[in-house]
């Protein structure tokens, strides 16, 4: 798989994620949707920012200057525009300049300021505590979503440990200082060649669907989520049929043409799938589903995102396609699809 098939899959995850938060901004309001958010970027830094650390080599930086360091590089790796400005060992700054990645296009006009901090609850806010420095919080001078020139803030490490209220702040009368890209962290090349990146960068969107799908089931019930996981992964796979069949060289037809589209996305998601059409019928069993391999509290509904996905390109692909999903016991992989 090449480079262009990565992207494409990365492009389709992003859109779900964004497309899940607007989804229960506009069926479920602002409240559910800002807890989703803050429960799946809590979840993402739990698990995930101490390992980051290690992986990206920061570990032994002063707690700010580590915390902002791991974002720049972090994003950066997965297609994110963003800064970083070293001011001193306890104070470091960190800047998502428009336009945003997370609320890509016109996305961002229904993205209440709600809904983003608790994006900077779920995770700036909790690094001191990670990192079992409890002096480390977050200021937040801008945010996009409320029509500045993007989302900013810096890292600092205070006198005295910080209460849970005051681990995020805001001070909209402050600015970050320019950025220098000559000043800014680095990957070794050794460690990231070319093949890492790109499979990071697509991984990077992946995650955000890995987490959020088991968060909405958790947050509002199987049947709840089911609904919404289905819903949102539909739209997506309607809107975003043109730039994926692009990339992965698929084309309006029927059930054989919109059967190839889908393999060739299983395979670009890392999935072992063998199609069947000896029985009259198309069906493609999918073995794998790496995505969620290793998500402890997985529930059977979180598939529906997938099988949402699965809908929407096969409509885009031509009308009346019907895709149907069976799924084995737990409802994990074997995943059998048929399309006719």
């Amino acid at each position: 798989m090449d480079s262009s098939g990565w992207r494409s899959i990365a492009d389709l995850y992003h859109a779900c994620f964004t497309g899940l938060i607007l989804t229960l901004v506009t069926r479920r309001g602002t409240a559910d949707a800002a807890e989703f958010v803050f429960r799946v970027f809590r979840r993402q830094q739990q698990e995930g920012f101490l390992p980051g650390l290690d992986k990206l080599g920061l570990r032994g930086l002063p707690p700010a200057v580590a915390a902002a360091q791991y974002h720049y590089l972090s994003n950066w790796i997965g297609g994110v525009h963003v800064e970083y400005m070293f001011e001193s060992d306890r104070k470091a700054w960190i800047r998502y300049p428009v336009p945003r990645w997370i609320w890509k296009g016109t996305a961002i006009c229904g993205v209440p300021g709600e809904v983003s901090r608790a994006m900077l609850r779920g995770w700036h806010a909790n690094n001191g505590v990670a990192l079992g420095n409890l002096k480390l919080g977050f200021v937040c001078t801008k945010q996009s979503v409320d029509g500045q020139d993007g989302l900013e803030g810096y890292y600092y490490e205070y006198d005295h440990p910080l209460e849970t209220d005051q681990r995020l702040v805001f001070a909209r009368h402050l600015e970050a200082p320019p950025f220098d890209p000559a000043t800014a962290p680095s990957l070794s090349v050794g460690d990231w060649p070319k093949l890492r990146l790109e499979k990071a960068y697509r991984n990077y969107a992946m995650e955000y669907v890995r987490t959020a799908a088991p968060v909405m089931v958790q947050l509002f019930g199987p049947e709840d989520a089911g609904y919404l996981l289905r819903l949102t992964g539909k739209l997506i796979g309607m809107q975003y049929f043109d730039d994926v069949a692009q990339a992965l060289a698929g084309q309006h037809g029927g059930a054989r043409e919109c059967s190839a589209l889908l393999m060739s996305l299983l395979t670009a998601q890392d999935d072992a799938a063998e199609i069947d059409q000896t029985s009259g019928r198309i069906e493609i069993s999918q073995e794998s589903w790496k995505l969620m391999d290793d998500v402890s509290d997985y529930h059977p509904a979180c598939a529906n995102i997938l099988y949402g996905l699965f809908e929407g390109l096969a409509a885009g692909c031509g009308r009346h396609i019907a895709i149907n999903l069976a799924t084995s016991s737990g409802g994990r992989p074997p995943f059998l699809w048929s399309i006719a």
